[in-house]
């Protein structure tokens, strides 16, 4: 499967995934830090951004299985094997679930989907996700002039970022046109009420959750706990549920402790 991506620095490699609905541009805030230490590659997943969607087979429905073995098939195209992976929500479940299947040499996850423990937690997330896409289809110049203005891209934003204020009128604007142009939103959102992650990988694995998450709630950071005793945790504060631009000095710094590119702080 061919992806849509953007490659920077050497070293190691290190590749990075978005949530749903979002794309690769989602890592530019940490990006320059990361290739600094490695060789990074920040994908669109299949169905987001630029990228193709997935084509199951007829009678099969998409999976996270599905579109896990399709990035890691994508490893191949881009000359490594078995990077470290960090990645956000979706991303995060997708960065586990390589771990988990020998795909990566290690894992960061941002608020990972996948620790929800009843329907109301996915009908809760899922819902406002797709609040926010529904919003999404305002005509550009509404779109544009919510992007430019503090006030209204703070509201408008506040749901996915800890601190909205600081997020780029243009990559504001760019987010939401992915957003409504991922055609890939409605079989993931389908999909995520019936995955649960189950299991863990032997590779060093750090799980963050912003402590202004608001899409996918706190109570599942403590069931990430319990279902991963080995991995490192960490709270991200004021962070939302996307945090590279609520913190990037933060994320950067947990991702390169994980990949061991940096010493941890003690």
């Amino acid at each position: 499967m061919e992806l849509s991506y953007a490659r920077r620095g050497s070293g190691s490699p290190l590749v990075l995934i978005h949530g749903i609905g979002h794309r690769w541009q989602a890592w530019e805030p940490v990006l320059d830090r990361l290739a600094e230490h490695h060789d990074v590659i920040a994908i669109d997943i299949p169905g987001f951004g630029k990228s193709a969607p997935l084509l199951p087979a007829p009678g099969r429905r998409y999976t996270i299985d599905l579109a896990m073995s399709g990035i890691a098939d994508s490893f191949a195209g881009f000359g490594i094997e078995r990077p470290h992976v960090a990645g956000n929500s979706l991303g995060g479940a997708l960065a586990l679930e390589l771990a988990r299947h020998g795909h990566a040499a290690s894992v960061t996850a941002f608020s990972p989907a996948g620790f929800w423990q009843t329907r109301w937690e996915t009908a809760w997330a899922t819902g406002n996700l797709s609040l926010t896409r529904a919003a999404a289809f305002a005509p550009k110049p509404v779109l544009r002039y919510v992007a430019d203005h503090e006030a209204t891209r703070s509201v408008a934003f506040g749901m996915i970022f800890g601190r909205p204020r600081r997020l780029d009128p243009a990559r504001a604007l760019g987010d939401t046109l992915a957003l409504r142009e991922g055609r890939s939103f409605r079989p993931v959102a389908k999909e995520a009420r019936h995955y649960r992650y189950a299991g863990e990988s032997d590779v060093p694995t750090t799980v963050a959750w912003g402590t202004k998450d608001r899409i996918l709630l706190r109570r599942q950071f403590a069931q990430a706990k319990r279902i991963l005793p080995k991995a490192r945790f960490e709270d991200l504060p004021g962070c939302g549920h996307v945090p590279m631009n609520d913190d990037p000095e933060r994320v950067s710094r947990l991702i390169l402790e994980t990949t061991g590119a940096i010493s941890a702080e003690p």
